[in-house]
């Protein structure tokens, strides 16, 4: 391998390891990195005809691949960490960042007008689905942790960068599968790993093109619905059973206030970059 094509290799694994913080840190989006690092439009070109050029692109994003699982597993350590010892504190700073996001995301809901029938289905997406998560737990039980919940998170994270607005370790949070998602990232655990991979691939291949189509036909009702998920989901993460404000204080009200106000600035400063880049 030449020099160049080296240093090229190596420059697409730090890219990778940037682009991995948009996949486990609510509020910052992977698909604008990747488009602010110069691969989101080859790499959803990817995804759209992977049987054209597979080779090609595969050698091309084997080292963002790899350099997105080193980036996951460096990060994984001190948020785990940080959501062990200070989680309700730490969920607060998640859910100011995707507040950050809402009013890119409200103006967007509004690029092809918006009619009554939007806000009905804002209405009622809020209503059943906020019961209906709230209440998931209650219906169906503690989610088990295996090979199946593994393939859910890999499908939740994909669908992050290809659903506009969306963030997935809302979700997963909820789901109670952020935690031990992180643990598992942390022991570099390829049982975690791969399902988690085949779940975001399968989902990347069979729904992009989904998307595409609801957003050519429906695009206001999407946005919409997916605007009064993003507020329940992130009104529910801050919330018992997730939040536990056990031994909460005055000094952990403000350190959480003060999260929540850094996240809001940087969900705004993330939704630009999307705006300027994406």
């Amino acid at each position: 391998m030449e020099k160049k094509q080296i240093t090229n290799w190596f420059i697409r694994f730090i890219k990778g390891v940037f682009i991995a913080l948009g996949f486990i840190l609510p509020g910052v989006s992977g698909g604008v990195l990747a488009a602010i690092l110069g691969l989101y439009e080859r790499m959803l070109n990817f995804m759209a005809h992977i049987r054209q050029n597979f080779k090609r692109d595969f050698a091309f994003f084997l080292p963002v691949g790899l350099g997105g699982i080193a980036g996951i597993i460096l990060l994984s350590r001190p948020l785990e960490f940080l959501l062990v010892s200070y989680k309700a504190m730490v969920l607060w700073g998640f859910a100011g960042a995707i507040v950050g996001t809402l009013p890119a995301l409200f103006k967007e809901s509004a690029k092809k007008g918006r009619s009554y029938r939007d806000w009905i289905m804002f209405g009622v997406t809020a209503v059943v689905g906020g019961l209906f998560l709230y209440n998931m737990t209650a219906i169906f039980g503690q989610m088990p942790i295996n090979f199946f919940s593994w393939l859910l998170a890999g499908a939740l994270i994909a669908l992050g960068v290809i659903v506009p607005g969306l963030s997935p370790s809302n979700f997963l949070l909820y789901l109670g599968l952020f935690d031990p998602m992180l643990a598992g990232f942390k022991r570099a655990d390829m049982g975690v790993f791969i399902p988690i991979a085949v779940g975001a691939i399968v989902t990347l291949v069979s729904f992009s093109k989904v998307m595409s189509y609801l957003l050519q036909h429906f695009y206001s009702l999407v946005y919409h619905f997916i605007l009064a998920i993003v507020v329940v989901s992130t009104i529910l993460i801050v919330i018992p059973p997730v939040a536990d404000y056990s031994g909460f204080n005055m000094t952990s009200v403000i350190v959480s206030a003060i999260l929540f106000a850094l996240g809001i600035v940087l969900g705004y400063w993330m939704s630009g970059l999307e705006k300027k880049y994406k």
